[in-house]
């Protein structure tokens, strides 16, 4: 199944789900996950392991964690070779001084905002979409 790689047309079906619960960022100095973590993301550097998994599972296995966020999913299955899509995104959430972590799927993108922000974004993500309508 091909994603769409249209930047009129991704912006024009932007929608977008707020996950539930409070998500964070852990780092890890070897690939061994802790029993009971069943982490949203892993990601391998060379400095160590990075999992994106619930605040709860963080403290529940005694991790360290950092930047409490929220999950929102956007609804549309762009392509992964999509050129500007995050881009245009983090540009408008950037304006309204907030940062982004995207992520990647196969089939959507999700991005992981800052706790008590995720109304202002679901917002602007509103607004990018009215804004392409035009």
């Amino acid at each position: 199944m091909q994603g769409e790689k249209n930047l009129d047309t991704l912006l024009r079906s932007l929608t977008a789900t707020l996950k539930d619960g409070t998500y964070v960022f852990v780092t890890l100095p070897d690939n061994d996950l802790p029993a009971g973590v069943n982490p949203r993301m892993i990601f391998r550097e060379s400095e160590g392991t990075t999992l994106i998994l619930t605040k709860e599972e963080a403290e529940k296995a005694g991790l360290d964690y950092s930047f409490p966020c929220r999950m929102i999913t956007l609804n549309v299955h762009s392509a992964l070779e999509a050129v500007g899509f995050i881009a245009h995104i983090a540009t408008k959430l950037a304006q309204h001084g907030m940062g982004v972590n995207p992520v990647a799927g196969f089939y959507h993108d999700h991005l992981f905002v800052p706790l008590g922000r995720e109304n202002d974004a679901l917002k602007i993500l509103e607004e990018i979409a009215k804004d392409a309508q035009k």
